[in-house]
């Protein structure tokens, strides 16, 4: 029964409004004969071509705006198709709350609660029945299935949905689905779905077809606010989420990096606007708030949403017309040298920027508030770095391991793993004892059944050997949600351990405590151990630590009080005032990746007679820059703490090219000679790697070459003997050769050195890494009679040239040589005369003579 209110709503059959007024009504379920052609939604204009595409074909990419449909209305519309047989779908999302949230959109618009014929499984929670034809997962889950199951027995389709913001899960997930339907499954249909995509790499790669749906995107005024400043954001954001209210009508989307910015603009924003109803949006957020954000008062009072990059594609949020964007995220990028991951706020990119903005325009015409300026907006790089290039990437290596790849580079990437990572991960994982030569263990495959971290899961086993697996599985919660006691609470995790046990006892309140407790239990259910809420030992908590995280063994250096080095060789820091400042050993849980010496975050006290087990006798041939040379001993000694040592005089070379690539890795470049012909010689590359994508060309960044240094550089350190050695090596050319010979020939062809212009000499060109158009600086009487730009890249890409006076300063920069002949010349040219009186400045310069040097003018 329908009421006005609900009659003028459904009226709009907009996806905004009719999803959630489905949401509204899922209470009151009657099943309904749905038919999607029968809603105005863009992507029914589609529906058949996909239909038949995916009838003639098994792979389909679909490119629609957000809005239009497609997430819910397609997989609806595919449920009954002949070819899926009684199969059902599984549709990936990448973030937990919109696959929820898209499961009741679906069962609702059918008429159902979800868990029947629509479902969904997230980590931890899943609402599915054996008459489920239509699950949403997020990716981690689709990666299991496959791995129990190679060939997907029952599925008939895969939908990868949003799959532009490429997460790592998405990235693998393909991968292994695409080997599945490639080698065994040659009828399963894969169908991904994104708004923003690189349609033209990702159907050659996929070898597939593509359908566009338009959508119907209502016009979205832009306001730049001019450049900001992350040190005051919440403040500033406040400022312009309240000039937005007084100008404009309608709830307002505010996009912030954090928790911690939403939280301090929440506070701010309920002084100034008592009168509205303020919601914050983020991923650690529960349920039940995470849906008052995104459904409409209950009251009908106006809203402001504070939202992290969750709310950028997945999410409908009702009734939003203004969207005040901060241009911040949140990534996670992971260092292959430190093992450590980091969580960096950076700025985002144009895709994203439109994603957002986008939001203002889905119910009528709006209006975006940047908080940058146009000149900032055109720097902003095109597409968000896919996770697979920044993250920890032990997960997938041991993924792989368990899938039976031996290279993972035959599998299909859309972006490859940069090897480094790969490598790291790999070392890892055969520390955890989850590989052996390269090849998955009974124990990794044990760590692999875990729904956690390799570090966690090894963890988790190791306790159940050790008897302490009820405090095992509080660590293991405490170290994957956000820290409940904050940083006032000191280092010593042992204290939220304490903290945890009190709370199911009752003795104290805490939602972040609840939180945790939950994953705990999840835990304690999967190993089948009942919660131990007894006092902690510190010394199990050390221990069970140093199984997940054996490489931050850390030791306290003598005379430096509170300073530690870790296992890993780097040195970390307690505060001088904590409990834990003055243990002579710490088993370190969280610390940061920062140069010199990191900050620890969380850490337990450690018995080093528990760590007899991980001493080793070591011949050791290490490199010490600043004493010039080797340093050959025998060691016992815990990864780089040294516990004793004597000299050792025969040694195996392979360790000393070791010694000397883990020191390049650590130091970093200054050791090698990176000098401007090779920063030159690496920017041809990289400008090719963006400039020409029908070859394989390599990630020659310095950082990543010196993540890689063994696999170019070893067969050059045999005679390395001290640090002016590496200096002498000839970067250059050891880099040239170990491209391959095709590219060899394709670089001077495609990014040549130089170029030759009319007066007979050859000028330099300066690349850049980025891309960028290359830069030609030169004289301007030596390109008299040049008519065109000089090109490269077979003529595809105008070199930046930057015209010279006589005196080498810069007098023009254009990419246009033509019409600067035609325009600026005759400008430039008076300066010129006045400035330059001796050398000739002829008005038809594209008759005259190039000259190198002086050509005086006639009397």
């Amino acid at each position: 029964m329908y009421t006005p209110w609900n009659q003028t709503l459904i009226c709009h059959l907009n996806s905004n409004l009719l999803i959630n007024y489905c949401l509204l009504l899922r209470q009151n379920k009657t099943p309904v004969n749905f038919n999607p052609y029968d809603i105005d939604l863009p992507i029914t204009e589609v529906i058949d071509d996909v239909k038949s595409h995916l009838k003639n074909g098994n792979t389909l990419i679909v490119n629609a705006p957000p809005g239009a449909g497609k997430s819910t209305l397609l997989p609806l519309a595919l449920m009954e198709q002949e070819w899926l047989k009684g199969q059902k779908i599984i549709m990936l999302e990448p973030r937990r709350l919109a696959a929820r949230t898209i499961a009741m959109r679906m069962a609702d618009l059918i008429g159902e609660k979800v868990g029947k014929r629509i479902g969904y499984r997230i980590r931890f929670d899943n609402c599915v029945s054996d008459n489920t034809q239509l699950e949403v997962v997020t990716e981690g889950i689709l990666t299991r299935m496959l791995q129990s199951d190679n060939a997907l027995e029952g599925v008939g389709l895969v939908i990868f949905d949003e799959f532009h913001e490429r997460s790592l899960f998405a990235d693998v997930a393909l991968a292994l689905t695409r080997e599945a339907q490639q080698v065994l499954r040659s009828d399963l249909r894969l169908m991904i779905m994104s708004a923003t995509l690189d349609m033209p790499q990702l159907t050659k790669l996929l070898d597939s077809t593509f359908v566009v749906s338009q959508g119907r995107q209502y016009p979205v005024e832009i306001i730049h606010e001019g450049e900001n400043d992350m040190m005051m954001l919440p403040e500033l954001t406040a400022r312009v989420v309240s000039k937005a209210v007084n100008e404009q009508d309608g709830d307002v989307l505010v996009f912030l990096p954090g928790e911690g910015e939403i939280r301090s603009c929440e506070n701010l924003l309920k002084r100034k606007h008592p009168d509205i109803s303020i919601h914050p949006l983020y991923g650690q957020l529960s349920p039940n708030k995470q849906y008052a954000a995104i459904m409409p008062h209950r009251e009908g009072k106006r809203k402001i949403i504070l939202a992290t990059a969750i709310a950028e594609t997945s999410l409908t949020i009702e009734g939003i017309k203004v969207v005040v964007d901060s241009g911040f995220g949140r990534t996670m990028k992971f260092n292959p040298n430190s093992g450590l991951s980091r969580l960096e706020t950076i700025d985002i990119t144009l895709d994203s920027a439109d994603q957002r903005a986008g939001r203002a325009g889905r119910l009528g015409p709006g209006v975006c508030y940047r908080m940058w300026s146009k000149a900032t907006h055109n720097r902003l790089q095109e597409h968000r770095t896919p996770e697979i290039e920044e993250a920890d990437l032990a997960t997938l290596v041991l993924e792989m391991a368990q899938w039976g790849v031996d290279d993972i580079e035959k599998l299909t990437w859309l972006t490859p793993p940069p090897k480094g990572h790969v490598s790291q991960a790999n070392e890892l994982l055969h520390e955890l004892e989850a590989l052996k030569n390269n090849r998955i263990t009974k124990h990794g495959k044990a760590i692999h059944q875990l729904p956690c971290h390799p570090r966690l899961a090894h963890m988790l086993l190791m306790a159940q050997e050790e008897g302490m697996t009820a405090l095992a599985c509080d660590i293991a919660a405490l170290l994957e949600e956000r820290d409940p006691l904050g940083k006032d609470a000191g280092i010593d995790l042992n204290s939220r351990i304490d903290a945890l046990r009190r709370y199911r006892k009752g003795d104290i309140k805490s939602k972040p405590l609840g939180r945790i407790d939950k994953i705990a239990e999840q835990y304690r259910r999967i190993l089948s151990v009942d919660e131990d809420n007894s006092s902690v030992d510190p010394f199990e908590t050390g221990l069970l630590l140093v199984f997940a995280f054996p490489e931050r063994i850390a030791h306290a250096k003598p005379g430096n009080n509170a300073q530690f080095k870790m296992a890993n060789g780097s040195i970390a820091a307690a505060g001088h005032k904590d409990d834990l400042a003055h243990e002579a050993w710490l088993a370190i849980a969280n610390v940061n990746a920062r140069e010199g010496v990191g900050k620890i975050f969380l850490a337990s006290p450690l018995n080093p007679q528990d760590l007899a087990p991980m001493v080793k006798t070591i011949e050791s041939v290490s490199w010490d820059t600043k004493r010039g040379g080797f340093k050959a001993q025998s060691e016992l000694r815990i990864g780089s703490i040294i516990l004793q040592s004597k000299p050792l005089h025969d040694y195996d070379e392979t360790l000393k090219i070791n010694a000397i690539s883990e020191a390049i890795k650590k130091e970093g470049g200054w050791l090698l000679n990176f000098d401007k012909e090779v920063t030159q010689w690496q920017n041809r590359v990289l400008s090719l790697r963006q400039w020409d994508k029908g070859h394989n060309w390599p990630d020659v960044s310095t950082e990543n070459l010196l993540a890689i240094n063994k696999s170019w550089l070893a067969p050059y350190l045999n005679d390395v003997k001290k640090p002016e050695d590496l200096k002498r090596i000839d970067l250059k050319t050891v880099l040239q050769h170990h491209l391959d010979f095709e590219l060899q020939g394709l670089l001077d062809q495609l990014a040549p050195e130089r170029i030759k212009v009319p007066s007979g000499s050859s000028v330099k060109l300066m690349y850049r890494a980025g891309g960028e158009p290359p830069v030609l600086a030169v004289r301007l009487q030596e390109v008299f009679g040049l008519t065109e730009t000089p090109a490269v890249n077979n003529g595809k890409m105008n070199v930046l040239m930057h015209l010279l006076s006589p005196g080498f300063k810069p007098v023009q920069i254009t990419n246009d040589l033509s019409s600067f002949w035609q325009n600026a010349y005759f400008e430039v040219k008076k300066e010129l005369r006045i400035r330059y009186s001796k050398h000739h400045w002829p008005d038809n310069p594209l008759e005259s003579e190039a000259v190198r040097g002086v050509k005086r003018k006639k009397n």
